[in-house]
């Protein structure tokens, strides 16, 4: 890497480029110094490569704006194509809806404003054409307030701004800022007020110490702005190294920019409809979600004492990091820990990586990445940050009852695989109280749960004897062992069945023909011995098979799933071979869900069969003491809407194609016929004036052309038979695990005369305090300080009997929880079948919590 190029990336980092240990203004020092020797050779490259860095790396932008600052005072062209790239920059992330390009070069614009570069009025205009485009919005008449979360996005790109220049500002420009400060807030008061209805992580957000305050994001950052200015604009968390060069930068000439244009929004509705209103606001929220909701999973004495805009700098930093190096998880993990604010930050850290990991309806990336960044943080600070992430796990742990489902179960996968790549070792003993406690309280739950999944991911002697201090847990270890297999030599008591087996195994390993099987089992074994009978031995001798590993079990199905595809050819008899597939790995939840699931991708089993055997008795019982039902329709779910986002994947690049070869084709119909065209006369006759060949070769360009236009013409159009046949098999499904869902809840919700709404037990196990004393190991704990479910006064065990929700009502809960977090995840695909959901499901007699779990999923009120 070129000396500029690494000066730049590394500026403000202690790096042997700057010998350990200089000051930041050492370090703008030099990397301006070589950047401006440089830009004769280099300009073009170091004009991308900075803006480049600005936007993925901006909590280093005020060391940017600094160094622009300083190339301004000799090359001011340089600096005004800057300002001009970012313009340019800034209007196409509008119209493209990127959401955090946009933020960033408001930043960006802000800090090089305070750095004499751009003019402050220009910032001024670029604000206002902002507040005015959200105004706009909201407004009854002129806008569409279903669209209201871009507005407040854009007030938010505004407000969050305001600490890299805010005093400047004021300064400045102190009646212009303050216009624009009355502005937002006439905007606030006008505004609706955002509730995140279906998508807070607890159910009952209630903080340790106090109710947490009814503001949504927007109101909660014009407070800390509010606050910030009261504080004369100097927030900790921004450097302001721009101010060691004040003497310097004054010097230099201030640009205006271009003016920006914000894209407009969809009309309303011609017709005003709560569903189509509804769509758009979904649309929004999609385009504009929230970066962030904030957990607080840390009692108010462990969290770092910091003013309200610092921890929103802090969060803004972590959350960019994470952005911008997530396929450079190393990397990510360093800038974490070293961001250019003076104080710790390690529980703010912990508390905005599980934000990201939880947050509804989808976190940005893969929860593996979050996984692997906090693997990387906690050998990066081996003395502190293991012991936060502890604390943090406990914290969720005291409140799992209020958890969101989906995000109970993405906590529970998190934690096995954590623990599984720090060798199991978690203090068990702690948790040995939930067995004190009902089978279906949700604290068992979890840790049954998490020792299943610790167990897919090692082998069951290795976990048991991780539990070695809590011996007593290995009630909640799965079962141990493989596929449940009846028909092996030592059982006499299904003598005739074991001789059919014994057949059948002879066949596959003779290599018999698929067609010889079938044709053995419809003409000499359902004859016999009847249907159910012949399939548990076809099942269970094929699937004993594939019993060794999941690639044993692909090659069976791969060779001899149409043995079974031709025997169950209808929803009951794919229902029957479900459960004997659950039969036989009822060790197993892992390979239960595996073969549902490979079956399902042969079509051996339709997803409406699934659905069906989920509901059904044996499964519904299960509902609220174990995740395996749930798995498998999730997997039945994700692979039917899986299809549908292929399909306009493809429909998307065939369209795309389709222009490049139209374009093709085209230029080569013009050129054979422009070569047409000319013609003379040879002996009085009309000849073709071009050379042969060249008209041959022409012509054979231009009918190639034409076919593959065609020919892709033709393939876009069987996509799109297929996507509208795959649209109506996702309404079927949806509109049929509602009606199952509705069936199997009514009578219980009845039953237990809910009235609309639910009352959790709160947690009675205490705030989590962890020893941060360097040194400590990757889960060491003080033992004085985290030793929980100390007997109270009354001699009982803290949280062993403090659940008195009944069975019945928690099995309410749970589906109820799966119901609204199902909803919420495919809330785009079930927006367009709502009218019929309404019409079918959602009736007048429908139990108010049913329709609040289903309207909480869709975000509607």
């Amino acid at each position: 890497m070129s000396s500029w190029r690494s000066l730049l990336l590394r500026i403000g980092e202690k790096c042997p480029e700057y010998s350990g240990n200089v000051d930041f203004k050492d370090h703008i020092d030099t990397c301006s110094g070589v950047v401006r020797r440089e830009l004769d050779h280099y300009k073009d490259d170091i004009l991308s490569f900075l803006i480049q860095c600005a936007e993925q790396l901006p909590h280093k932008i005020p060391f940017y704006g600094t160094v622009l600052g300083l190339l301004n005072l000799e090359n001011e062209n340089f600096v005004k194509n800057v300002l001009e790239s970012i313009q340019n920059n800034l209007q196409e992330a509008l119209y493209v809806e990127d959401c955090n390009r946009v933020r960033i070069l408001m930043r960006f614009l802000t800090v090089l404003m305070c750095n004499n570069v751009l003019q402050p009025s220009s910032l001024v205009v670029v604000y206002e054409t902002l507040l005015s485009s959200a105004a706009i919005t909201i407004d009854e008449e002129k806008g569409n307030p279903s669209w209201q979360a871009r507005a407040d996005f854009y007030i938010a790109c505004i407000l969050s701004s305001l600490p890299w220049g805010g005093a400047e500002l004021v300064e400045q420009l102190p009646e212009e800022f303050e216009r624009v400060m009355v502005g937002i807030e006439a905007y606030l008061r006008i505004r609706r007020h955002v509730s995140d209805i279906g998508f807070c992580v607890f159910e009952d957000v209630i903080n340790s110490d106090k109710l947490i305050t009814d503001q949504d994001f927007l109101e909660d950052l014009w407070v800390r702005i509010e606050e910030l200015s009261n504080k004369g604009w100097k927030p900790d968390s921004v450097p302001r190294p721009h101010l060691a060069f004040e003497a310097q930068l004054v010097a230099g000439k201030s640009h205006d920019i271009g003016p920006i244009s914000c894209p407009e929004q969809p009309g309303p509705p011609e017709v005003p409809s709560l569903i189509i209103s509804g769509k758009q606001k979904h649309e929004a929220e999609f385009k504009y979600p929230q970066r962030i909701r904030r957990l607080n999973i840390f009692p108010a004495d462990r969290i770092e004492d910091l003013q309200p805009i610092d921890r929103f700098v802090v969060e803004e930093y972590l959350l960019d990091v994470l952005f911008y190096l997530n396929g450079c998880r190393k990397e990510c993990a360093a800038y974490m820990v070293g961001l250019p604010v003076p104080f710790r930050y390690e529980h703010l850290m912990a508390e905005t990586i599980f934000s990201q990991l939880l947050l509804l309806p989808n976190p940005p990336f893969k929860p593996m990445y979050y996984t692997l960044v906090i693997m990387d943080l906690c050998k990066a600070l081996p003395g502190a940050f293991p012991a936060v992430v502890a604390g943090a796990v406990r914290a969720l742990f005291d409140k799992i009852a209020d958890l969101d489902m989906e995000c109970r179960t993405r906590l529970i996968l998190w934690f096995s695989l954590h623990l599984s790549n720090f060798q199991f070792i978690w203090p068990w003993e702690e948790w040995a109280f939930v067995l004190d406690l009902p089978k279906w309280a949700p604290q068992r739950v979890f840790v049954q749960e998490v020792l299943e999944r610790e167990t897919r991911l090692s082998y069951w002697d290795k976990v048991k004897q991780s539990i070695e201090n809590a011996p007593a847990l290995e009630e909640l270890l799965p079962p141990k062992g493989g596929l449940n297999f009846k028909y092996s030599a030592e059982d006499t008591e299904n003598s005739t069945e074991f001789a059919v087996s014994v057949e059948l195994r002879g066949m596959v390993k003779g290599k018999k023909t698929v067609r010889e099987i079938i044709v053995w089992i419809e003409e000499s074994l359902i004859p016999v011995h009847g249907f159910e009978t012949t399939l548990r031995v076809i099942v269970q001798t094929l699937l004993d098979f594939g019993s060794k590993s999941f690639t044993h079990l692909i090659t069976v199905l791969e060779r001899y799933g149409q043995t079974i595809g031709r025997m169950c050819d209808d929803e009951d008899k794919q229902i029957m071979l479900i459960n004997e597939v659950s039969s036989c790995w009822k060790n197993s939840s892992q390979m239960t869900a595996l073969a549902i699931d490979r079956m399902m991708g042969y079509r051996l089993i339709s997803n409406l069969a699934i659905v069906r055997w989920i509901f059904s008795p044996v499964n519904i019982e299960q509902f609220h003491i174990s995740d395996r039902p749930w798995e498998i329709l999730q997997n039945a779910v994700n692979k039917t809407y899986n299809r549908i986002s292929d399909l306009r994947k493809e429909i998307s690049n065939l369209k795309k194609v389709i222009v490049s070869v139209s374009m093709v084709a085209t230029k080569a119909k013009a050129e054979l016929q422009a070569a047409e065209s000319k013609i003379t006369l040879v002996d009085g006759e009309p000849v073709l004036g071009e050379n042969t060949g060249r008209m041959k070769r022409l012509k054979v360009i231009a009918d190639k052309a034409i076919m593959e236009e065609v020919a892709v013409q033709e393939s876009l159009a069987s996509k799109e038979v297929l996507i509208s046949q795959a649209f109506s098999e996702n309404e079927t499904l949806f509109l049929s695990l509602f009606k199952s869902f509705s069936t199997v809840l009514m009578g219980r919700l009845n039953e237990e005369t809910f009235q609309g709404s639910t009352k959790r037990p709160s947690s009675q196990a205490d705030g989590m305090s962890i020893d941060l004393e360097e040194g400590s190991s990757a889960m060491e704990l003080d033992k004085e300080k985290t030793e929980p479910n100390k007997s109270d006064p009354t001699g009982e065990k803290s949280g062993s009997s403090s659940y008195e929700i009944s069975e019945n009502e928690q099995w309410c809960l749970t589906t109820l929880g799966y119901l609204k977090a199902i909803t919420r995840q495919y809330a785009s695909e079930i927006w367009n079948y709502v009218d019929k959901l309404e019409a079918e499901v959602l009736t007048e007699d429908v139990h108010p919590l049913f329709r609040k779990a289903v309207y909480s999923g869709l975000g509607r009120l």
